[in-house]
């Protein structure tokens, strides 16, 4: 899945903790890459408890990882690409074009 701000993929991780970030944005949970997550204004959902945009949308549901709220979500689908990011089988057939030799 792809940064949902710039459209970059992430590569193999090396050995450790990602650097990558998980977020929620229209209740549809994105991922961030390092160079984004240095924006100040990526407009992610917030919790209406505590206001921490630390969440996570899993089966139907909005959790907050900093106070543990949690709530229904009208529209959560866990790590789906949003509309903005590239056509991900053009990439694939692109990737195996390479790996191949063909043409």
């Amino acid at each position: 899945m792809p940064c949902f701000r710039c459209g970059a993929r992430q590569t193999d991780p090396v050995r450790g903790v990602s650097p990558w970030k998980r977020g929620v944005r229209h209740e549809t949970q994105v991922l961030i890459c390092p160079d984004c997550q240095r924006v100040h204004d990526l407009d992610l959902d917030a919790c209406v408890s505590c206001g921490s945009t630390v969440l996570i949308c899993r089966l139907g549901e909005v959790e907050c990882r900093s106070c543990g709220a949690v709530r229904v979500a009208r529209s959560c689908e866990s790590l789906v690409a949003t509309p903005e990011s590239p056509d991900l089988s053009a990439e694939v057939e692109a990737a195996l074009n390479r790996v191949l030799g063909r043409s």
